[in-house]
């Protein structure tokens, strides 16, 4: 099945989003800090969601540093790439700080009925502006060393994995939020360098779901990754033999112009592999979507994004860790102190 991933305007969801809620082909609803005044208002948010849909997937980029929606009564989470610094090149300890942040961030959203959290990001820090420290480092060897050790914390607090942005956003100036950005570094550098994350952590069966950047890598393929047959089925289904829930990046995005208007994006990406569509700010063209395009019926034997809804076990055992969580805490506020 192929599925839609909206968002909400406010705190609360309108009669017009309950009723685009309930249309059978949107799976899942991303949160942004619009969606938050405090704690308890983000809980009744959720929950008025689950008695609309209960099978759906509820997502947030809450990666830490600049990119956390949900601030006040949620821990601050350091950038990724604070945490080597802050260990003062100690990789054993950076290694050790990684899998606690990953827990505390896992189970603070868990602890409000929130599914996912759209990361580990997996870029190698470059000369990108939109990624910078959201990168655990600039060296791909430190980049997965510590995103495994994130993963583990994200997995031991029952919440499911996705790397982003497949094969690698770092080396690229533009922010496609904006802009189309073309990667013109030759294929032997994209795939020896950017994509090793991605390539190590998914032959460790690391991750369960990647999220394509909106980049043309132009000595590849002449399509951004996220509409690109050969990176999506190609490369990552083939050659990585990644069996996981592709994402598409927000199709509202500059970078996703390419492919036309809502419908031809849909088509497009669809299309290339992916089985979640994300459009984000624009509830015209969530609807133009539900009511205008015609879904294919993906008969295919990767997972369901709804395969990634938390693990209700793991999450009560985590939730029972109050002095892990407390002290994870602790640390988070200890980095960022490092920084200052």
């Amino acid at each position: 099945m192929s599925y839609l991933m909206m968002d909400l305007a406010g705190f609360t969801v309108s009669e017009q989003e309950a009723e685009l809620l309930s249309h059978d082909k949107v799976g899942g609803i991303i949160l942004f800090t619009r969606n938050f005044s405090n704690k308890a208002q983000l809980q009744a948010l959720v929950k008025s969601v689950r008695d609309i849909r209960p099978d759906l997937l509820i997502a947030v980029d809450h990666e830490g540093g600049r990119v956390q929606r949900f601030r006040e009564e949620f821990t601050l989470l350091p950038a990724m790439g604070d945490i080597l610094p802050a260990a003062k090149g100690d990789m054993a300890l950076a290694k050790r700080w990684s899998q606690e942040l990953g827990f505390l961030m896992a189970i603070e959203l868990l602890a409000c009925d929130i599914d996912l959290s759209f990361a580990p990001v997996l870029d190698v820090n470059g000369i990108s502006d939109v990624i910078g420290t959201r990168s655990f480092s600039a060296e791909p060897e430190q980049v997965t060393s510590l995103a495994h050790s994130f993963i583990q914390g994200m997995t031991q607090a029952g919440m499911a994995t996705v790397g982003k942005h497949f094969p690698g956003h770092g080396s690229v100036k533009a922010d496609t939020h904006v802009a189309m950005a073309v990667d013109t570094r030759t294929k032997e550098t994209i795939f020896n360098h950017d994509m090793q994350p991605f390539k190590e952590l998914i032959g460790q069966q690391q991750l369960n779901g990647v999220m394509p950047a909106h980049v043309v890598y132009s000595q590849v393929d002449p399509n951004p990754a996220g509409f690109s047959n050969y990176w999506l089925q190609q490369v990552l289904r083939k050659e990585l033999k990644f069996d996981g829930v592709i994402f598409s990046d927000d199709l509202g995005m500059k970078g996703a112009s390419f492919a036309g208007d809502y419908i031809g994006r849909a088509q497009a990406a669809l299309s290339a592999g992916c089985n979640m569509i994300l459009v984000c700010n624009d509830p015209e063209g969530v609807k133009t979507l539900l009511t205008e395009f015609t879904w294919p019926e993906q008969l295919s034997e990767f997972k369901s994004a709804l395969a990634l809804r938390a693990n209700a076990k793991q999450v009560i055992n985590a939730l029972e860790q109050s002095e892990r969580w407390q002290h994870a805490q602790q640390l988070a506020k200890q980095i960022l102190a490092a920084k200052k």
